[in-house]
């Protein structure tokens, strides 16, 4: 898989990629990814890429023109090396949500463009232009795109064949199943006078997966009652059990 990210900030997302399992499964090859300069693309000779906003307002709105011929750039050069045309996706606060099974599916996919916006707002026309849809990580503003662009491919990258050394790394984590993860705990069995639960230490992994999904829907119930709602109105009891 292969994604692209368009930004203003192309060498501070290559740095993030660059490193932990992202960069280790990059670096042999697994997945691919490269950071595209917006600036480059301007034909100002300021190299601006932003200007105010019709109607009035505060900030400054990014450009169509610049933003529309980096990402037509580097939509070619995505097609050129075998990955067909790229899913386009816009990070921006008007965006759906997104979720782990949004993860599954954009890894299914074999290219994306990830486009960062910044200040405040993009030129509604690119978004109409190239945006196969456009994603927000949360409820919140960033000062830019980047940081939304990066989550989306750190979550998208590590459910790639190889890139984790088993699918059991990511299936049991939180969300995968739709419920928060039960509580881990490593060594040492003591420590600041709390100890691990002695089911952990029983060897009976009948009765240690009992208790992890036990403890996977108690906890989803108390601090995500609307994933614990969804969870046991799509066919599941408390106790797991299929309906």
């Amino acid at each position: 898989m292969r994604i692209d990210i368009a930004t203003l900030f192309p060498e501070m997302c290559e740095r993030v990629l660059s490193e932990s399992v992202i960069g280790r499964a990059a670096r042999r090859g697994l997945i691919h990814f490269r950071c595209h300069q917006i600036r480059d693309y301007t034909l100002s000779k300021q190299r601006q890429v932003d200007d105010y906003p019709y109607g009035g307002g505060q900030g400054m709105i990014m450009q169509a023109q610049p933003i529309y011929d980096c990402c037509v750039e580097a939509m070619r050069q995505i097609e050129d090396a075998g990955f067909g045309r790229p899913h386009v996706v816009f990070l921006t606060a008007g965006g759906r949500t997104l979720t782990q099974e949004r993860c599954k599916q954009l890894a299914q996919k074999k290219s994306l463009l990830l486009v960062c916006g910044h200040y405040e707002g993009v030129d509604e026309r690119v978004i109409e232009a190239l945006a196969d849809e456009e994603i927000s990580i949360g409820d919140y503003v960033l000062t830019g795109g980047e940081l939304g662009a990066l989550v989306v491919a750190d979550s998208v990258f590590r459910l790639c064949p190889g890139v984790l050394s088993s699918a059991a790394g990511y299936e049991d984590e939180s969300y995968y199943s739709g419920l928060l993860e039960y509580p881990q705990y490593t060594r040492p069995e003591a420590w600041h006078g709390m100890r691990v639960p002695g089911v952990l230490l029983s060897g009976d992994h009948a009765k240690i997966a009992r208790w992890r999904k036990e403890q996977a829907l108690a906890r989803t119930a108390e601090r995500r009652p609307d994933l614990y709602e969804a969870y046991t109105g799509a066919g599941e009891d408390v106790n797991g059990e299929n309906r």
